[in-house]
């Protein structure tokens, strides 16, 4: 992964995640350019000069410090990073041309201009730099608005798989603590990052949740709160499944086959949903184009929701969301010990590429970091 000890990020089209600050800094209407150290002008970092496997990382000692180019943007100097499946995608070209629309929206760019690339999504560390119009830190600020006993580590591995569940299960899925109580609810893939943060979530909503994930994650996933806990190796999943009491909520990490059938484990005419986090829209924008490609999108979502409307449910898609005040409700449950990091393996700096290939072996137990001060 294209680790920056230092990189650029915004309020809110955020290259890079982290929890947000709540009080206000004012900020002196001169700009201080000498909170970015005036000896140096390059930085190690991890980076790929073309999308491929694993062998396209290279590290560099003399990539250039990030500029501020709009005034809602931060410099901070990364303490630690978290790497995300779609990291490992995007290493590989995935979400390429979405992501070139945002960097180059009016293609002044040939292509290939994006290298040498970076790849992140989860940060935490220090602000070095503040954009004229950022009223929420000040440099030398924390980045991450994380509790006390969070260290640089834990905190980096939370917004990413945090707001991408908290986008399915409060945006799009509409639980929240006031009407969550009782409701039962579906986890499938429980043992990967976001949901080990779902289960800790809906729990704290006092939800009864079954969580779907392998033997050997069984044990963590109690432990995080899970009442019921099934074994997709055990090859009578959906017959376990289908066999319960049906859901009111069914979160879907895992996409391919499973959303055949899990719906029909939904209440039928109670409001019940179903929504998945694996969706065709980045892939097909990368096979049709960005016009095509959300045509595409959007007759496919269409009609599988009319589809399934019409059989009594319903079907949705959730993608990750940067909110500040969604992160300032996930501190608050950290704060209050309903909701804890869950680390499977911390990696050094040097050893990034290793970091990758963990997380591409897939079958996760939480989230993979990377120490970088």
């Amino acid at each position: 992964m294209g680790f920056l000890k230092t990189c650029v990020l915004r309020r809110n089209a955020c290259t890079a995640v982290c929890f947000w600050r709540r009080q206000v800094v004012q900020k002196p209407s001169v700009r201080k350019i000498s909170t970015t150290s005036p000896r140096s002008t390059v930085m190690p970092a991890w980076v790929i000069d073309k999308y491929g496997s694993n062998e396209v990382l290279r590290f560099t000692q003399n990539m250039m410090i990030p500029m501020i180019h709009y005034p809602n943007e931060v410099i901070i100097k990364v303490h630690a990073a978290s790497i995300n499946p779609i990291d490992v995608n995007m290493r590989s070209g995935y979400g390429a041309t979405a992501l070139n629309m945002k960097r180059d929206p009016l293609h002044i760019k040939i292509k290939g201009e994006e290298f040498p690339l970076t790849l992140g999504r989860d940060v935490s560390g220090v602000v070095m730099e503040c954009g004229l119009d950022v009223r929420y830190f000040k440099p030398g600020d924390e980045v991450s608005h994380k509790p006390k006993s969070l260290t640089h580590t834990q905190a980096a591995s939370l917004p990413y798989v945090a707001l991408t569940a908290w986008s399915a299960i409060n945006k799009i899925g509409g639980l929240n603590d006031k009407n969550c109580t009782g409701k039962r609810v579906l986890i499938l893939g429980a043992s990967g990052g976001v949901g080990t943060f779902a289960i800790q979530v809906v729990k704290a909503w006092d939800a009864h949740v079954t969580a779907v994930c392998s033997q050997d994650a069984s044990e963590l996933v109690r432990k995080l709160g899970a009442d019921d806990v099934i074994d997709y190796k055990s090859g009578n999943m959906e017959e376990q499944l289908k066999s319960l009491k049906p859901f009111d909520f069914i979160l879907d990490s895992v996409g391919g086959s499973t959303e055949t059938w899990a719906l029909s484990c939904l209440k039928k005419w109670s409001g019940a949903t179903y929504v998945t986090l694996v969706t065709p829209f980045l892939l097909n924008m990368d096979r049709l184009g960005i016009a095509d490609g959300m045509l595409q999108t959007g007759v496919t979502v269409g009609s599988k929701t009319l589809k399934h409307f019409w059989q009594g449910v319903h079907y949705r898609w959730a993608f990750f969301m940067a909110s500040g005040p969604y992160l300032d409700d996930i501190a608050e449950l950290v704060d209050a010990g309903k909701i804890q990091p869950v680390i499977e393996k911390t990696f050094p700096f040097s050893k990034v590429p290793e970091a990758f290939l963990k997380v591409e072996r897939g079958h996760a137990r939480g989230k993979t970091v990377v120490s970088v001060v």
